[in-house]
């Protein structure tokens, strides 16, 4: 189309979709199809938040327009769960509710850089923050970061690539792709360096309600009333609920981020979805035991997967965490696309290329085991050590 914009033509389309393509070849001689492709959880939402969803959705308040930075209630419970977890002093109105915490990412990218400014990603990164930041023009600066280090980026090295372009740092943690949990002294460097620098953190902490148990707080940077200055957190409510289909995201943010944020959302969503808003509210308290629950039975799903690696020859369990294993295959060569497709088109195990989500990452696969049973990572592990 004439006119078209040059920056979203040159962004690769969407992984998944493409991925769920492949098994059509598949003659299912092996079983069903084993899908690792999107981090969805495995379990249903409890029945009492499905019950709150339900009278939500017939509530003629949620059929009005809401707040453009969320409604009060969940903005509440959520500064409180951030301050009851990081121990800090988050208030309602440094809480913004959007439509899922994609739009989170893609808001606050514009938000912090405009085009021809840069921010810095952790390789391998989360395809959809370099999609959001390309989208608009900014440039990603990358900083690698392997197995020998856990793929746990190294603020050192971070310093040495930081150009004056570069306006943000954002990393993911407990990570997408690799499952790898950052330690909080790496996390405080980060944020020293930011604040040397006059950079903004951006935390994506999607996943962190499924960290280890043996992790009690994420970070302390919530502890310093000067995170205002430096620090966004984003979090998705999808995972940690069960809801992914209804939308709900946040983002944490002082003052004069959040002002630029409200315009940008007001334009993105008006205001995000209220009927998942209204449950969540009353969930973020009630539910506090069930999440822990899940993390526990996600832990354990991440258990199985290092015994399913660990049982094959040839392949490498590079990082495991949260929802996903970080794998690297054992054919020498070979694109990661090409790996992929073919185990999916022959073996029924659908996965992600390593080359979706950046340079250098053509020997892995990414797989997410969070939606799959502990016996399917059996099955996975059998279908994977066939040689015909």
């Amino acid at each position: 189309m004439a006119g078209a914009n040059p920056h979203v033509a040159a962004v690769a389309p969407p992984p998944i979709p493409e991925a769920r393509l492949w098994p059509a070849r598949y003659d299912g001689r092996l079983g069903p199809v084993l899908d690792l492709t999107q981090a969805v959880p495995g379990y249903p939402a409890p029945p009492e938040l499905v019950a709150r969803i339900g009278a939500a959705a017939t509530d003629p308040e949620s059929f009005a327009y809401g707040h453009i930075t969320g409604d009060a209630a969940l903005r509440e419970a959520y500064a409180a769960d951030v301050n009851a977890l990081y121990g800090g002093d988050v208030a309602p109105d440094e809480v913004a509710i959007t439509t899922g915490a994609n739009m989170a990412s893609f808001a606050v990218t514009m938000a912090l850089a405009q085009a021809g400014d840069a921010v810095m990603l952790p390789v391998p990164w989360y395809f959809n923050h370099q999609m959001n930041a390309a989208m608009l023009g900014v440039a990603v600066v990358p900083l690698p970061c392997g197995p020998e280090e856990g793929f746990v980026p190294d603020p050192d090295r971070a310093e040495a690539l930081l150009t004056d372009r570069v306006k943000a740092i954002l990393l993911v943690t407990p990570n997408n792709p690799t499952g790898a949990v950052y330690p909080p002294s790496t996390i405080a460097r980060f944020a020293d360096l930011c604040r040397r620098r006059g950079l903004a953190l951006v935390l994506d902490e999607t996943y962190r309600d499924f960290r280890p148990a043996d992790l009690a707080r994420p970070h302390d940077l919530f502890v310093d009333p000067a995170w205002r200055d430096t620090v966004v957190q984003l979090y998705s409510f999808s995972k940690s609920y069960c809801i992914p289909g209804y939308r709900a995201g946040a983002v944490v943010a002082g003052a004069g981020l959040m002002a630029s944020l409200t315009k940008i959302l007001d334009c993105l969503q008006i205001c995000a979805p209220r009927v998942g808003q209204a449950a969540l509210a009353w969930a973020i308290p009630a539910l506090a035991s069930w999440r822990d629950g899940n993390r526990t039975l996600m832990n354990a799903r991440g258990e199985a997967a290092d015994r399913a690696f660990a049982s094959l020859e040839g392949w490498t369990l590079g990082s495991r965490g949260a929802y996903f294993a970080y794998a690297r295959h054992p054919f020498a060569g070979r694109p990661a696309l090409d790996v992929a497709r073919d185990l999916a088109e022959r073996i029924g195990v659908v996965t992600l290329p390593g080359s979706a989500f950046g340079p250098g990452q053509e020997e892995y696969l990414r797989l997410a085991f969070a939606n799959v049973e502990p016996a399917a990572l059996v099955d996975m592990a059998s279908r994977l050590s066939r040689r015909d």
